[in-house]
């Protein structure tokens, strides 16, 4: 039973879909409503049904879902240790260590495996992992396909998860068990879908993409009718509809139509550029972009203006601070809070090295680096090992620029100079009145 407003919403939102695939070899009933929502999608004010198979044909949602899930499991995900000093050091003994940074599950690398659950996050607006145990240690996770899982909430307003399997009985999973991260939400419990609220955009670049498809089996040419100057009769229309239908299209263009018996062309279409075809299609690239998060020149869109090139450093942190750390921050909290015990969290923590950002970015590694050993915050060897480079002897030592002068001191000599000269100056003496 649904007793609040907000887990009504939230119910409404993210009921998942499942695919059609899945309803192969099955008896439909008119109450399966999984089949009925994968059948219409949620529908869009152009008239276009929007699901998430459909939506994904989209280049568009297609090129922001691929970067943004790719460069989130691109990045490593790894468990530290806090030290007693407030340092902190990888926990590779930490059997959660291994789970979450190389392999999930026996079927699945790292990678793939939180590049689903990303993809997920994006589409479905949350995303469902089973955790399994040994002696009170996660030891796999397993992925869950969000059209297969069925949230409910109970007479105490607990969520509560069902599975269903490919093959199999539906069956419950407990939500000690089950790794729940949800991407945007507004009761902080239940995700929701930018593909089922952006149906209208969503729907609008498909009628705009099968405007442009239909112009393009066309010809390019718009619409013709032919007015007629006598009444034809049935046998005759059907007649002149092949004829028509031989003289049309994108495949015979170049052919001309022989209009005989007063048969007059008339236009009744519009054509592309008065259509603003282009510009509409754009518009829905524009669109879509700002439902995930993704600033159109990495999905390819430019234009006169476009500023590829132009402070692109700071527009990969836009990027990296605006989309990629609203998915990366919910992966490391709820691994925190659902894979480790309130013990381990005294002790461990999950956390994304953003670092892998810098990868592509040679200059600004280097720079990075060399700032980094310059100042005293890294040893040689802790550079190197960034680099994948072997540590040297004498590398392990922390060093600093020492020719800094406060600008008060300009020209001034400190005390340990002024020592110095002193003592040279009192070596040399002796050395002096002998040569005289």
């Amino acid at each position: 039973m649904i007793k609040t407003l907000s887990q009504a919403l939230g119910a409404a939102a993210t009921k998942p879909s499942a695919s059609m695939s899945e309803w192969l070899g099955k008896t439909i009933k008119l109450s399966d409503g999984g089949f009925w929502s994968a059948f219409n999608g949620a529908q869009s004010s152009s008239g276009k049904s929007v699901s998430v198979d459909k939506a994904m044909r989209l280049s568009t949602v297609w090129a922001c879902v691929r970067i943004i899930s790719t460069s989130v499991a691109g990045l490593p995900l790894s468990i530290y240790r806090r030290m007693p000093d407030g340092s902190r050091e990888s926990a590779r003994d930490f059997p959660l260590y291994d789970v979450v940074h190389t392999s999930p599950n026996e079927d699945m690398a790292a990678f793939h495996f939180w590049q689903a659950v990303v993809a997920s996050m994006l589409l479905w607006g949350n995303a469902y992992c089973e955790i399994h145990r040994s002696a009170g240690r996660v030891i796999a996770l397993d992925f869950l396909m969000p059209s297969r899982v069925d949230l409910e909430f109970d007479d105490d307003g607990r969520l509560r998860y069902f599975f269903r399997p490919r093959k199999g009985a539906r069956r419950e999973i407990q939500r000690q068990d089950m790794l729940h991260i949800p991407a945007f939400t507004l009761d902080g419990r239940v995700g929701l879908s930018a593909i089922r609220y952006g149906a209208d955009v969503f729907g609008s670049a498909m009628s705009a993409d099968d405007a442009a498809n239909s112009t393009f089996r066309n010809g390019m040419m718009p619409t013709v009718a032919f007015s007629v100057d006598k009444t034809l009769n049935p046998a005759q229309r059907v007649e002149f509809r092949e004829y028509v239908k031989t003289i049309s299209g994108a495949l015979n263009a170049g052919k001309s139509p022989v209009l005989e018996q007063g048969v007059k062309p008339e236009m009744i279409g519009i054509n592309p550029a008065d259509a603003q075809l282009l510009e509409s299609r754009g518009h829905s690239i524009e669109e879509i972009c700002r439902w995930f998060g993704v600033p159109p020149w990495m999905v390819m869109k430019t234009d006169k203006g476009s500023n590829w090139g132009t402070g692109l450093e700071q527009q990969q942190i836009a990027f990296l601070t605006y989309c990629i750390m609203s998915f990366t921050a919910p992966i490391e909290q709820c691994v925190n809070k659902w894979c480790m015990t309130a013990v381990d969290r005294i002790k461990f923590y999950a956390e994304y090295s953003l670092e892998a950002f810098l990868r592509a970015d040679s200059a600004g590694r280097a720079a990075y680096l060399s700032t980094m050993g310059q100042n005293g915050y890294l040893t040689r060897n802790e550079g190197r090992r960034k680099e994948n480079l072997p540590s040297m002897p004498g590398g392990d030592v922390l060093t600093v620029q020492s020719n800094l002068v406060p600008l008060d001191q300009l020209g001034k000599q400190n005390d340990g100079q002024a020592a110095r000269a002193a003592l040279m100056n009192w070596l040399q003496e002796p050395e002096s009145k002998s040569r005289e």
